[in-house]
């Protein structure tokens, strides 16, 4: 049974993962694509727009695939736990009310959550790793965390703009963002 609920996880997680990463990435599914996506990247004081957009899609496309997959755990937890630590760093903080509907980190947490208890378990028998009898260390999920967190730092700290450059952007973000809301 056990084998089953790592599936079940790693399906659902990894399979909607791998779908916002799409958004991001193709426009796949409704979503913005490169351009409009690094327009929000843009919004949000990442910089350069375009790099934070192909981090956020490639951790959230190819670590969901490769959670779904099953194969090189725990390196598809680590992108899950990379991508939604930014996005509660930088979209769903957590001075905001908990619950997603007002904002808040509920979502990006469970996603974290479930990332963390698939890196620490192995993929199960039902995985491509089970498969192929391949075992990545999971002690690498630490130094992974680690590494995630760095890179949300780094988000953090964004970057100076000359202010002229920043008022002229900010009307076409502002336009953007009341369209839709890619992240």
């Amino acid at each position: 049974m056990a084998n089953l609920a790592l599936l079940v996880l790693r399906l659902t997680l990894g399979g909607l993962l791998a779908g916002h990463g799409a958004q991001k990435l193709f426009g796949w599914f409704g979503g913005h694509g490169l351009q409009g996506t690094s327009a929000f990247m843009e919004s949000l004081d990442l910089r350069p727009p375009k790099l934070w957009t192909m981090a956020a899609g490639v951790s959230e496309f190819g670590g969901g695939i490769l959670m779904l997959l099953g194969f090189l755990n725990p390196l598809g937890p680590l992108g899950a736990i990379g991508s939604m630590g930014m996005a509660i760093a930088k979209v769903h903080p957590l001075n905001k009310p908990i619950w997603v509907t007002s904002g808040g980190a509920e979502l990006p947490l469970t996603n974290i959550a479930i990332a963390i208890a698939l890196g620490l378990a192995a993929p199960g028998r039902y995985s491509l790793d089970g498969l192929l009898g391949r075992k990545v260390p999971r002690w690498m999920l630490l130094p992974g965390i680690a590494v995630a967190g760095l890179g949300v730092a780094l988000g953090l700290r964004g970057s100076e703009q000359p202010q002229e450059i920043e008022d002229q952007a900010g009307g076409e973000l502002q336009a953007g963002q009341e369209a839709a809301h890619p992240v």
